[in-house]
């Protein structure tokens, strides 16, 4: 089962550009701006999750226990929107590549102190030499995807 959802993890991983490329596609046939091609895919991304939600009879009765919920536990929805906001708007400007490698350089430093320090109720998972190598390597990449032509262009 963990392999199944590290390839989920992966595939995830595979649409992100996939997406800010629909929707910058989205962008450009709706003749407006970022804003509004990042509102139509979120109102898309609720229906299909209603949709979905009905389908396989998930109780949405469990809404009543909103009201109860803590102020930051609605900022998952902003954060969802600006996530698609920016790529939107970053995708046709620095390239997919760039972004992305950037978008994964800051996830994984980011999830670093999430798992180190248990952020949130996630389980405490400690920071070992060879995860800060990874993490290492992955900013490496960044900075190679974005600045290597750069830095080793031939003169």
């Amino acid at each position: 089962m963990v392999m199944a959802f590290l390839l989920m993890a992966f595939v995830i991983g595979l649409i992100v550009p996939l997406q800010s490329t629909v929707n910058n596609a989205l962008r450009t046939t709706l003749g407006s701006g970022t804003l509004l091609a990042a509102f139509v895919s979120f109102a898309v991304g609720t229906l299909s999750l209603l949709i979905l939600g009905v389908a396989t009879s998930q109780p949405f009765a469990t809404l009543g226990g909103l009201p109860r919920a803590p102020w930051w536990q609605w900022t998952g929805g902003v954060m969802g929107a600006f996530f698609v906001f920016g790529t939107t708007l970053l995708a046709p400007r620095i390239g997919l590549a760039a972004m992305v490698s950037l978008i994964v350089a800051g996830q994984v430093a980011s999830s670093l102190l999430f798992d180190r320090f248990g952020i949130l109720g996630l389980p405490v998972r400690e920071i070992s030499w060879v995860r800060v190598g990874g993490a290492l390597f992955i900013l490496a990449g960044a900075l190679l995807v974005n600045f290597g032509d750069r830095w080793f262009a031939r003169s």
